[in-house]
């Protein structure tokens, strides 16, 4: 890799990681980047998980404290995020590379409508929380329903991934959870057991981009630290409207030029 090539990317996953930091999904700036400097998506996307897997862990560990009293929940919750993160992996990995390329336009898409609908669905965590206060103690047991959600969630996370928080989110507050906090704190956990098996995964496949990913693992380090002050002094909205365009643009290039 050249310092050229090296350099857009570090540029592309550090703004990915401010994104994250202002507004989430720097993934839709982060994914079509590599696949517009010439890596196959499969291999783009393999490649993407294995980099942002620390980020995921960093976020699990700062919302550590938020976990007490949930242990039934972890529990539970890991079984179906592991299971369906390492289906997902098998499932990419046995995708073929033709067909991959056709249905990563729509992936990509999904995802943008998923980061169009996260504020709304923000908004409706938020209210519950001030209207609802959900007990300090213990957390009962998730119902098999839930579970089952959260094994498709895992399987599309191990798949593709981009928006898996906010589904993670939307099924916590369905689920009667109203401390955000806490609920922040389950989703980066399963996000990090998905992410983490799903990663292990297709770096015993051998399609990882070591130099792309050590690229974006440095890029998105940088991005990530420095979104706390590019949030103080950056409006979300233009943000968001910003990662709205990017997306729905990498949806018609991957549609019309590839």
């Amino acid at each position: 890799m050249s310092a050229g090539v090296f350099l857009l990317i570090f540029v592309a996953a550090a703004i990915g990681g401010a994104i994250n930091a202002v507004a989430g999904g720097g993934t839709l700036v982060t994914f079509p980047a590599i696949v517009w400097l010439g890596v196959p998506p499969l291999s783009a996307n393999a490649t993407s998980t294995v980099a942002l897997w620390p980020g995921a862990f960093g976020s699990m560990w700062a919302y550590r404290r938020e976990l007490a009293g949930t242990r039934p929940w972890l529990t539970l919750f890991t079984l179906p995020s592991l299971a369906g993160g390492v289906l997902g992996a098998l499932l990419l990995l046995r995708t073929s590379e033709r067909r991959f390329d056709e249905v990563v336009p729509f992936l990509v898409l999904g995802a943008t409508l998923l980061f169009v609908v996260q504020r709304p669905i923000s908004r409706w965590l938020s209210s519950r929380t001030a209207e609802y206060r959900e007990p300090e103690g213990a957390l009962k047991p998730p119902s098999p329903l839930f579970l089952a959600g959260q094994f498709g969630v895992a399987v599309y996370g191990g798949y593709f991934g981009a928006g898996i928080g906010i589904l993670m989110l939307a099924a916590l507050g369905a689920m009667g959870l109203t401390n955000i906090h806490r609920m922040n704190g389950l989703k980066n956990w399963g996000a990090m057991c998905i992410n983490a098996v799903a990663a292990a995964t297709f770096v015993a496949s051998g399609i990882v981009n070591w130099p792309v990913a050590i690229a974006m693992a440095a890029g998105g380090l940088a991005g990530g630290y420095g979104g706390a002050r590019l949030a103080l002094r950056v409006g979300q909205q233009w943000v968001r409207r910003a990662v709205v365009a990017i997306g729905f643009s990498a949806f018609l290039w991957l549609m019309l030029f590839r």
